[in-house]
């Protein structure tokens, strides 16, 4: 099968970049992904070996990798000619220290990622690479009791409510499973998925009318959730067991399902509600700063990254999907083929609503986790009401962001200073 999206451009963009000079000295790919180390030699020998000049790719972790990058961008001049990070760290970068992509040709095949590469400025600031994301995923029996005319690959958190009450009551015991236990990622589901697809934000709108909606949603869903869920941390232990039909979780935390029992399951988007399809991606990106040695051999590594066949390789030595429009091949394992492609659709679709990973808020990165779970098992689980329980927690959160200072992320709307919980 292949990813139903398009890049524009591409075949352009490797054209001009390619032709810029025959040989050109080694170029230094300075990167924060891919950091064990055999994810470091696998880059090296499974996706950089086949660029026609020299790569030296070096992972670091975050401190090093700014130290460095700010001792060249202050000189004036430097040895790295590629970056590769987090959007949450491109985006805490000036715009003005990375060069304009904007005549490469080159983008991604989601609108939307191209989007938040440019920075806040009206030209790519860095090129969407690879990434990964958390999806919904379904045994095969439960797809007969999908509400009539659903698109699983479209689906509305109505329609997801829906869904699961008939499963509910074909299967006479809740089937829907919720990663609620100890180590599940909850918390990423609230501020990913659940708030941007009702509010368009996550911060600022935390204790709106919209919010309240939103919560309402929830408790509707979790009437035909299997109660078990707060003990449920891996949601691809319960679908090998029958505990759950339908489920959310991380592409990671489903592959034993797929690859154990491949013909059994189904990967889809997660769904959408009226402020969008909400989903928490991952993405990395790579840039090129502007102090780097030789520009036209950055751009030649940089569009041979971008290559169907590279980011393929990409994949298969880092677990990140694709950005642009690729044929999964078949030697890959079932879980990365289903979940590749579930992403591809999520991230395309044209009422995509990302809702990014936390960003600036250091040590309290916790804290503010704490705020989300706190809330749900308030309303959720104990029944309290809605609207105190977002007033008290609303106090709570204010004070986190305004001791971080941390500035609005997406799909929150951008600040001056801290994010303000409106």
């Amino acid at each position: 099968m292949s990813f139903h999206t398009k890049i524009a451009g591409a075949a352009s963009g490797i054209a001009i970049a390619v032709a810029a000079g025959a040989v050109q000295a080694e170029v230094l790919f300075w990167s924060t992904q891919a950091n064990p180390v055999e994810e470091q030699q696998a880059m090296r020998d499974q996706v950089l070996s086949s660029h026609d000049d020299a790569v030296d790719y070096q992972s670091n972790e975050l401190g090093p990798f700014i130290t460095r990058l700010d001792a060249e961008l202050q000189a004036g001049s430097g040895s790295i000619g590629l970056l590769g990070a987090l959007h949450g760290n491109f985006s805490a970068m000036n715009p003005d220290d990375l060069v304009d992509l904007g005549d490469t040709g080159m983008m991604s095949a989601s609108g939307t990622f191209n989007d938040l590469a440019k920075l806040g400025t009206d030209t790519l600031q860095y090129m969407p690479w690879m990434q990964a994301s958390y999806i919904m995923a379904a045994n095969k029996e439960a797809l007969q009791y999908l509400p009539e005319g659903a698109d699983i690959d479209a689906l509305t958190y109505d329609q997801l409510i829906e869904w699961a009450a008939n499963a509910h009551e074909a299967a006479g015991e809740p089937k829907f499973g919720f990663p609620a236990g100890p180590k599940g990622l909850k918390h990423r589901f609230f501020q990913g998925y659940l708030y941007p697809s009702y509010t368009d934000g996550v911060v600022r709108t935390f204790a709106s009318a919209d919010a309240v909606t939103a919560w309402e949603k929830m408790k509707e869903l979790w009437a035909h959730t299997n109660p078990g869920s707060t003990n449920f941390s891996f949601m691809q232990e319960q679908l090998l067991s029958g505990d759950a039909w339908i489920v959310f979780d991380h592409t990671s935390r489903l592959a034993n399902a797929f690859n154990e029992r491949p013909d059994d399951f189904v990967a889809f988007p997660a769904p959408a509600g009226p402020k969008g399809r909400g989903f928490m991606p991952v993405l990395a990106g790579v840039a090129i700063p502007r102090t780097a040695p030789d520009m036209e051999a950055s751009k030649a590594l940089l569009a041979h990254l971008m290559k169907p066949e590279t980011q393929i390789a990409t994949l298969k030595a880092t677990n990140f999907f694709p950005v642009v429009d690729v044929d999964l091949p078949d030697d890959l394992p079932p879980s990365v083929k289903a979940a590749g492609e579930a992403v591809a659709k999520m991230s395309a679709s044209a009422d995509a609503n990302p809702g990014l990973l936390p960003a600036g808020l250091g040590e309290m990165g916790g804290d503010f986790n704490r705020i989300y779970v706190d809330t749900f098992e308030r309303i959720v689980l104990a029944g309290q009401p809605i609207e105190a329980v977002l007033e008290d927690q609303k106090g709570r959160l204010a004070a986190i962001m305004n001791e971080t200072g941390a500035p609005c992320w997406a799909p929150d709307a951008p600040s001056e200073g801290a994010c303000p919980v409106e």
